[in-house]
């Protein structure tokens, strides 16, 4: 079932915006023109990272500073588990999810 979040029109460099689906919190970004979407918990302790410091490559963690590569999921610079990503889906002039 596709849940829409947003208009593709609305999607310009640096959107950033949280989300609550069903329960689960994910974040939407675009960055250097990716949609990158990722569940909105930090894998260490469970911190929201709506609000982390982001390159273009990675998002910290604002509570312990640990980084994720935001397109890998991967854990940056801490023996950590991954930081869910999640598939976007598309449908007509919307961006969303699959569930």
């Amino acid at each position: 079932m596709f849940v829409p979040l947003e208009r593709l029109l609305n999607l310009e460099e640096g959107y950033r915006q949280r989300f609550l689906i069903k329960g689960l919190p994910i974040v939407l970004m675009v960055i250097e023109g990716k949609h990158i979407l990722f569940e909105d918990r930090c894998p260490h302790q469970g911190a929201s990272l709506f609000q982390g410091a982001l390159t273009s490559d990675s998002i910290r963690c604002p509570r312990h500073g640990f980084e994720f590569d935001v397109h890998t999921g991967k854990a940056v610079n801490a023996n950590c588990p991954e930081l869910k990503l999640l598939n976007p889906a598309y449908e007509r002039d919307r961006i969303g999810i699959d569930l």
